[in-house]
């Protein structure tokens, strides 16, 4: 039972990662691929109508941690309490930004709120990929369970750490070159003319440089945790993880330079999530590494609810998910196709 809630924690925070990820990537090109006020009228209608449907998959995973693993979350949270705080007023400017950027008609005051939106949206980006590295380093759990962590120590990745130090600076760099080559295939697929050409150019090359990143992050992973590299060996669920990369990479290759948007666009998704399901495998049953001392590490088994209340809540859960992914697929075809601005309700404008 905690095997299954694991897996559906993992399986909502990728859903998350990457049904965000392009609305993320796609904010943080927005001054890049946009150099006017229609052209940035375009980049927010892509978006606009999705951005916060995607966040409900981050508040639903809270959810299941609560549920199933509420002693890794009251740990978690008091220990994330920093980083916590940082994440929610990202998540509020960028939400702020789309609402009333378009309630003055003054250029200064729209060009204020473009800036907010961007900078919001690579903040948030890289936010993601610093928990992204805590997670993969750990955290310095005492003998009782808990942590706390500064903003940062003296960028180490042992003992006292905090939460930037080299390594997870390094994450979050690749998570933010990663999900603006995300959100720049998206642009691809829904916006035509200038964006599209500008989005289609930054997207080769960030795939490029996505793919570089992650080889200097896996030598440093090696380093900072090489017992996670023999897990995903010795575990064919990893496999699986590691082949939606390779397909993913494929697809998107073959997809940009054939000018197939959509099956770049599936190899984007694919490749995203095969990195977070590849890494889950290989992490459990850890979810919150010490790096003071191992053995002091909190573990799904260790941190789960009672079976009893993971089977009843077992019942519910598939329910919600029936109900979430219909209003997904009515929300994918109602605004499916190229976006066309002047047809748009959306604010910020």
């Amino acid at each position: 039972m905690v095997e299954i809630w694991f897996a559906i924690l993992t399986f909502m925070l990728t859903m998350f990662v990457v049904l965000d990820g392009w609305d993320i990537g796609a904010g943080a090109l927005h001054l890049v691929v946009a150099k006017t006020h229609a052209e940035r009228r375009e980049v927010v209608a892509a978006i606009g109508p999705l951005w916060s449907w995607h966040e409900v998959w981050l508040v639903a995973s809270g959810g299941v941690l609560f549920v199933a693993f509420p002693e890794v979350m009251a740990s978690a949270f008091s220990g994330f309490y920093l980083a916590l705080f940082m994440l929610l007023w990202v998540l509020l400017l960028r939400g702020i930004s789309i609402e009333v950027g378009g309630n003055i008609g003054d250029p200064l005051w729209q060009a204020a709120w473009d800036f907010g939106f961007a900078a919001a949206n690579v903040v948030l980006a890289i936010l993601l990929g610093a928990a992204l590295g805590n997670v993969i380093r750990g955290v310095p759990l005492d003998a009782s369970g808990w942590f706390s962590l500064p903003l940062f120590g003296d960028f180490g990745v042992r003992g006292r750490v905090g939460i930037l130090d080299w390594y997870t600076i390094s994450v979050a760099v690749f998570t933010l070159v990663t999900l603006a080559a995300h959100g720049a295939t998206y642009l691809v697929l829904r916006t035509e003319g200038p964006v599209h050409d500008r989005s289609d150019r930054l997207a080769r090359r960030l795939w490029v440089a996505s793919l570089v990143l992650l080889v200097g992050v896996t030598v440093e992973t090696i380093d900072v945790r090489p017992e996670l590299f023999g897990a995903i060996a010795h575990r064919p669920i990893a496999w699986i993880g590691v082949g939606a990369v390779v397909a993913g990479a494929l697809a998107i290759v073959t997809g940009l330079t054939g000018r197939r948007e959509a099956r770049a666009f599936a190899g984007s998704c694919a490749a995203v999530a095969g990195l977070l399901a590849a890494l889950a495998a290989g992490l459990f049953p850890v979810m919150l590494h010490s790096t003071l001392d191992p053995a002091r590490s909190l573990t799904a088994y260790a941190g789960a609810s009672a079976a009893h209340s993971l089977a009843v809540a077992l019942v519910w859960w598939p329910i919600a998910a029936v109900l979430a992914f219909i209003y997904l697929a009515i929300v994918a075809r109602t605004y499916r196709g190229k976006v066309r601005p002047a047809e748009d309700t959306q604010g910020f404008y």
